[in-house]
């Protein structure tokens, strides 16, 4: 009988997306567990940073209401450390130091600042352990929106306008964005994900309200131009040769597809899975996103986001390399319309985690004249 492959799925995480990771992690952890191939270890990482192992998949409060989901007090803390062998990690109980757990392979369901940005990615890399999504400079390149529209650009791809506003900067005001952008603005920041701190902007007084909200999420923000047109993303997945799903389109009945919207109201917006597009435009959008995934580095999953205008023209949003895993999430819906099933796709994405780390396993790490 083969060996279970033992799983550490690691959710929560210090950024805005804190609740949307556990709920992430509960549907996957439903999927995992009907499978007899996996052995499923969970790590919770609370608001205050610190590392909890759970005795049983149970591991959430209030699981099935966004408002007030969080993880359970029973945690006990641990740390990761390297294991006997490549490919390998221990989990050490820091009260019980002589418990330990080996893991062949990490799930991090962590959406924002350190978890979607690289940082945790650095850190299993360093334990030189196999793990699900991108590796370091394609989370940080699609983290940074700032970074990542700059390249899609240098890539000659179609990108909305924007301008880049840090802490230390107090000389532009909505006269001058107005000018430049139009109006109204979308002010965002730079680094998080799940429309937190995402604030819509018409006039002077608004504009500064949402610098400030913002501003309560990252050192530096974006500010883009509204672009008037239908919201369509797309499921990418893969390493080298990705594919794309057949597109989706998302009808907020709020302003626009705040946070609220995704995930505390049930008639937020309206999901079209598959968009109702034709043949054409679907193809280019599924070139364009395979496209924005390989410029930026991205492996595993991403989910990237397009405007579409009245004229037919395609402008790419961003892309999201951790997208929301949950049933009903765009991600795995879309890949659900284009024939792969919630339990397969996952499936794949850990083939593809051990895929890649077999690849980089064969690298040469000494150098000898």
């Amino acid at each position: 009988m083969p060996k279970k492959i033992r799983i550490a799925l690691i959710a929560g995480g210090q950024s805005g997306e804190h609740e949307v990771s556990l709920q992430s992690a509960h549907s996957i952890i439903d999927a995992l567990n009907q499978k007899k191939k996996y052995k499923i270890n969970v790590i919770g990482i609370a608001k205050n940073g610190r590392w909890l192992i759970y005795p049983d998949l149970n591991f959430l409060l209030y699981h099935d209401d966004p408002k007030r989901i969080r993880l359970k007090p029973n945690g006990q803390p641990i740390a990761l450390t390297k294991g006997n062998k490549p490919g390998q990690a221990k989990i050490i109980n820091l009260k019980a130091k002589d418990a330990i757990k080996i893991i062949d392979l990490a799930l991090p369901i962590l959406h924002g600042p350190l978890g979607e940005d690289g940082t945790i990615q650095g850190f299993l890399k360093l334990l030189n352990i196999p793990f699900i999504g991108s590796s370091v400079i394609g989370s940080a390149l699609g983290m940074d929106k700032e970074i990542m529209k700059r390249l899609l650009a240098q890539a000659d791809l179609p990108i909305a306008k924007f301008l880049i506003l840090s802490e230390s900067d107090k000389k532009l005001n909505f006269a001058k964005v107005k000018k430049i952008l139009g109006a109204p603005v979308f002010v965002k920041p730079a680094n998080l994900g799940s429309s937190v701190g995402v604030s819509k902007a018409k006039n002077e007084a608004e504009f500064k309200q949402a610098v400030k909200i913002a501003f309560d999420y990252d050192r530096k923000i974006i500010i883009e131009e509204n672009i008037k047109g239908r919201e369509i993303e797309c499921a990418v997945l893969g390493n080298q040769k990705p594919i794309a799903s057949l597109p989706g389109e998302v009808a907020p009945n709020h302003d626009f597809y705040s946070y609220q919207a995704k995930y505390l109201d049930v008639n937020g917006a309206t999901l079209k899975i598959p968009a109702d597009l034709p043949p054409n435009l679907t193809k280019e959008i599924q070139t364009l996103a395979i496209k924005t995934f390989k410029t930026l580095q991205a492996e595993g999953l991403s989910r990237v986001d397009f405007f579409l205008k009245a004229n037919g023209k395609i402008i790419i949003n961003e892309i999201n390399t951790m997208p929301g895993f949950t049933r009903i999430s765009m991600y795995p819906k879309l890949w659900t319309i284009s024939g792969w099933s919630y339990s397969k796709l996952i499936d794949r994405l850990i083939e593809l985690a051990l895929e890649r780390f077999k690849q980089e396993q064969k690298l040469q790490i000494n150098f000898s004249l």
